[in-house]
């Protein structure tokens, strides 16, 4: 009869990447920009949000002096919960990117394995919701041209 005895696995093989002295030097000179940019952003996050609350104001003020905007017929509210909005949506971006500076300059100060895996990871989803966005707003695009197109010619 066959033995059944379970055996042991063979051990997987342990795939390596080797991170020369010049390839630490450039993540660590990119987590620096990135870092950099990522604090831009906050701080044009909050501009954006300061600018979201006093747009009301700024609306209100352009009826009473007797101004005929387009703005002035959009509600107050609507213009501040966009602004919120667009606030939020570069919020995030903001956020992975500035995860990836710390995790990366972490990885390349303490050569730290697991720091770098969560620095890609950061940057994975830091491209990734930007990919995501820009499919988003190109597809807005399209459709825009494509009502566009159609109103012109039902208009013809």
């Amino acid at each position: 009869m066959e033995d059944f005895e379970e055996k042991e696995p063979l051990e997987a093989e342990n795939e390596t990447l080797i991170v020369t002295e010049d390839i630490r030097s450039y993540i660590y000179e990119t987590a620096k920009w990135a870092k950099f940019l990522s604090i831009i952003g906050f701080i044009f996050c909050v501009l954006i949000i300061i600018f979201a609350f006093f747009m009301p104001s700024v609306i209100s003020a352009m009826t009473t002096m007797g101004g005929q905007s387009p703005l002035t017929q959009v509600a107050p509210a609507a213009i501040t919960v966009t602004y919120l909005f667009i606030a939020l949506i570069y919020f995030y971006p903001s956020l992975m990117l500035f995860k990836y500076a710390t995790a990366a300059q972490k990885a390349v100060l303490f050569l730290d394995q697991l720091s770098l895996g969560v620095a890609m990871s950061k940057m994975k989803s830091f491209f990734k919701f930007w990919g995501v966005l820009t499919i988003v707003i190109l597809s807005f695009y399209i459709v825009g041209i494509l009502f566009a197109v159609v109103a012109s010619i039902g208009v013809s």
